[in-house]
């Protein structure tokens, strides 16, 4: 078997964050009595995951810091939606009320437990690479049962840099003793996880678990998790 090392990302790639978050700013909603404001949980989350995912973005680009994230992303949607919560007091206890919440919901892909079970008999090793704060990512990791079935955790906030850098790939394959060669990165995101391992001669491969994408030529592309030892077993 020619691959020996598989690097994962974690959300939306193991971990469900699109339901687990949800939960989160459910619970949210409910807390900070936004109905009041006749304001749905729906509308809600909606616009958040808009300016949240543009938030991302800027982060991985140095264009902000994490704190600005933090409570960024909460004022901007407040302030969107009409709500005045903008005193500063206030927007931290949002973004707190929130970390209190989502790392700890348990939703996983289907399939991932089995997926990594079946890795593990095989003796491949197993890593994370994750733009996710890592304060939080471990109890994710934790909190789910993850946590054992990974050698090296790379955290770009414990690093110093994001996905799709390079260096972050370098640094992975250094503390996990792999080679570029034997060794296969899987995510969701085609530029950050798999285009950004192709520049370091790892392979790359997207999930796509909605199918949103379509196949381009030299990207190998799964939608379950399932399919994954099959593909390692068969590179």
């Amino acid at each position: 078997m020619k691959i020996k090392h598989v690097f994962f990302d974690l959300d939306r790639t193991l971990w469900d964050f699109e339901k687990n978050s949800e939960v989160a700013l459910f619970e949210l909603h409910d807390n900070f009595e936004l109905a009041k404001h006749a304001i749905s949980p729906e509308d809600f989350v909606k616009k958040y995951r808009a300016i949240n995912n543009n938030y991302w973005k800027r982060y991985r680009k140095g264009y902000c810091t994490k704190e600005e994230l933090r409570v960024g992303r909460f004022k901007d949607s407040f302030t969107a939606l009409g709500i005045n919560l903008l005193k500063e007091k206030h927007l931290n206890e949002a973004g707190d009320f929130y970390i209190s919440r989502a790392p700890y919901q348990k939703e996983l892909f289907p399939n991932t437990l089995e997926m990594l079970k079946t890795l593990k008999e095989w003796g491949i090793k197993k890593h994370i690479i994750t733009n996710g704060f890592s304060e939080v990512q471990y109890i994710k990791l934790s909190n789910c049962g993850l946590i054992e079935y990974f050698d090296v955790i790379v955290c770009s906030d414990e690093f110093g840099q994001n996905k799709p850098h390079p260096s972050i790939f370098e640094h992975a394959l250094k503390q996990a003793g792999a080679q570029a060669h034997e060794s296969i990165m899987i995510g969701d995101d085609l530029h950050v996880d798999v285009l950004g391992a192709q520049a370091v001669g790892i392979e790359g491969v997207l999930f796509d678990p909605e199918e949103k994408f379509t196949q381009r030529n030299g990207i190998l592309k799964i939608s379950d998790l399932q399919e994954l030892p099959d593909l390692v077993m068969n590179y």
